[in-house]
């Protein structure tokens, strides 16, 4: 009995932190974004409102700082003419020959929304502009009276256009003989490769050291989930480091602006979104030391990732180079596995949050993604990968619904012991021992198949959650992306009552369930009427109300997830069915009177 009672109190506190944790953890961030999302649109007309009275050709600048200084002031808005456009099959923008910045990244490929007409996503935003977000490279003197180029100089170019194929060339003369080039060359994806070069016609020796640096002038609206890192990331000698925006501003504050510092040889850093990057990657076989800084001066922090390489000393008439790489673009699974092999770049496939997972995580984005180039849809994929675990696993779980039919064959003799000994708890469960022991039967062998869902559904919750693969891929009728929750509603009859019941304060978090969610708790409830039944009236009222909790718990889940979860339930049915018609035909039939 004090079993029982536990196990009903730990269902109970575990339903009341999931209530919580809606109400003060997801509703907030759900509101904060709906505000969020109607901000960026008042000042998007604004904006808009502004260009267009300004003389044609007119765009916004950017003034940068050298690594770990902070913001200079941002010159006036300079003309089309200073911008050189970037032009591949994946990206379109600009670069902004004042301070040779890379401001200005949107992604072909990928939507906004699902909608194939909505904007596409951006990812670097020219200062001045909201969500600035930027990389620049650049050099500090480290010797003599050289003159380097500073936030706001204007660099010439070899070109107007930056395309694969076509690198073009930056320079600028600081007139005392030294001749500074920036050499930017892009491929089809998303990697930008910079040479940094400095040739020293003057008289004397002189010092430069090369440094490049992406920087965020907000704190980006984040998901706020444990299950995938969005912030400051990096690898350093093999090993990943991550910070939250949050984690990086209190490290920061006891560390003079520095949330992270490390040298060393190789690497990356950059921030990591859910689904895009922006990161640094230096030349593997030099010393940088890396930094992660937070400014908090103004209206809101700002975050800035950099590397500062070691001296290069260059004689007269005598010139160096650098050569480092910047990633900015989709976290595509075999791009970012291209550029670590091609790069030699450590750890770089981790700039993908795979998690604790990752054996498995890895090997089943392997099969979806196989089984996606054959179908050409990812939710027949899972539908099928399904089928694939269900062989795998068929000899674990056949013992396992076995034995539970037996229990449930059982349940007469089982009710009848229960009845002789209802005076008498120990002897009854003395009995019990003994009927399972004679009949060899587990009485907890049906826990086996949900042992072995756990993992199987966290890794497969997590290739949903984080691979972009899965972001807006379609399977069938209104799901048109796996990633994200099923659209529909049966709390507004299914989209036929224009009223939308999640906005309603404190419930309306749990006022959203789908078709699949219904669907699949239907399928959950079918499965647990196949199980024996608890010998505990309370426990079988409480498994009663597990496929109701997970209904609602899973509404909110990706439709992929939900779609595997409905698709299993079905296969165990469909076995469980099996087995125990099976079992039933082998039971010894009661002799006729």
């Amino acid at each position: 009995m004090v079993d029982q009672k536990r196990l009903i109190l730990a269902i109970s506190i575990s339903i009341v932190i999931l209530f919580l944790f809606e109400i003060f953890w997801n509703q907030p961030i759900r509101e904060a974004e709906r505000a969020r999302q109607a901000e960026l649109e008042e000042i998007a007309r604004i904006e808009a409102e502004r260009m267009a009275a300004e003389a044609p050709g007119a765009a916004p600048s950017l003034a940068a700082p050298a690594p770990g200084m902070g913001p200079a002031a941002a010159p006036p808005s300079v003309p089309a003419s200073l911008r050189v456009r970037i032009e591949t099959p994946e990206i379109e923008g600009s670069i902004n020959l004042a301070g040779a910045v890379i401001d200005d990244v949107s992604l072909r490929r990928f939507g906004v929304t699902p909608d194939p007409n909505s904007d596409r996503v951006r990812l670097f935003t020219p200062r001045g502009l909201p969500e600035a977000y930027f990389a620049q490279f650049g050099w500090a003197a480290a010797g003599g009276d050289v003159v380097v180029p500073g936030p706001d100089t204007i660099w010439q170019t070899s070109a107007n256009v930056l395309t694969p194929g076509r690198p073009i060339t930056l320079s600028w003369d600081n007139g005392q003989g030294q001749r500074f080039e920036i050499i930017l060359a892009i491929d089809d994806h998303f990697l930008f490769t910079v040479e940094q070069r400095v040739i020293n016609g003057g008289a004397g020796t002189v010092a430069v050291n090369p440094w490049a640096r992406v920087r965020r002038e907000y704190t980006p609206q984040t998901g706020g989930f444990f299950i995938s890192h969005e912030g400051l990331a990096g690898v350093f000698d093999g090993r990943l480091t991550e910070q939250t925006y949050d984690d990086a501003r209190k490290e920061a504050q006891n560390r003079g602006g520095i949330s992270f510092q490390h040298e060393g040889r190789g690497g990356w850093a950059g921030f990591s979104d859910k689904y895009w990057l922006g990161a640094l990657i230096p030349d593997q076989t030099q010393t940088t030391t890396f930094t992660w800084r937070v400014i908090t001066e103004g209206a809101q922090p700002r975050y800035q990732i950099d590397f500062l390489a070691g001296d290069k000393v260059i004689g007269p008439g005598l010139s160096t180079s650098s050569r480092n790489y910047l990633f900015a673009g989709a976290k595509e699974v075999a791009v970012i596995d291209r550029v670590a092999a091609q790069l030699n770049v450590p750890g770089f496939d981790k700039a993908i949050d795979w998690g604790w997972f990752y054996f498995l995580t890895r090997p089943f984005f392997a099969a979806l993604h196989w089984l996606h180039e054959l179908t050409g849809n990812y939710g027949v994929a899972i539908l099928i990968f399904t089928l694939f675990l269900k062989i795998l696993f068929f000899p674990l779980a056949n013992k396992s619904y076995r034995s539970m039919s037996k229990m449930k064959l059982l349940a007469p003799q089982m009710q009848e012991l229960k009845e002789r000994y209802k005076d008498d708890p120990t002897k009854m469960q003395q009995e019990m021992m003994a009927l399972y022991k004679r009949e060899k039967v587990n009485p907890v062998s049906g826990c086996l198949p949900i042992l072995l869902q756990i993992p199987v559904f966290f890794a497969l919750y997590k290739v949903l959650f984080v691979t972009i693969e899965m972001r807006h891929a379609p399977f069938f009728g209104w799901i048109q992306d796996l990633s994200a929750p099923d659209p529909t509603n049966i709390f507004n009859l299914f989209g036929l009552i224009p009223f939308d019941p999640t906005v309603i304060p404190i419930i309306g978090p749990f006022l959203h369930l789908g078709i699949w969610p219904l669907f699949m708790g239907v399928t959950m409830y079918l499965q647990q009427k196949l199980n024996p039944a608890p010998p505990d009236p309370i426990q079988q009222k409480v498994f009663m109300l597990m496929p109701f909790i997970f209904t609602f718990m899973l509404a909110s889940f990706p439709a992929g997830l939900v779609i595997y979860w409905s698709w299993n339930n079905i296969l165990s049915i469909a076995q469980q069915w099996l087995i125990m018609r099976r079992m039933a035909a082998q039971a010894p039939q009661p002799a006729k009177t």
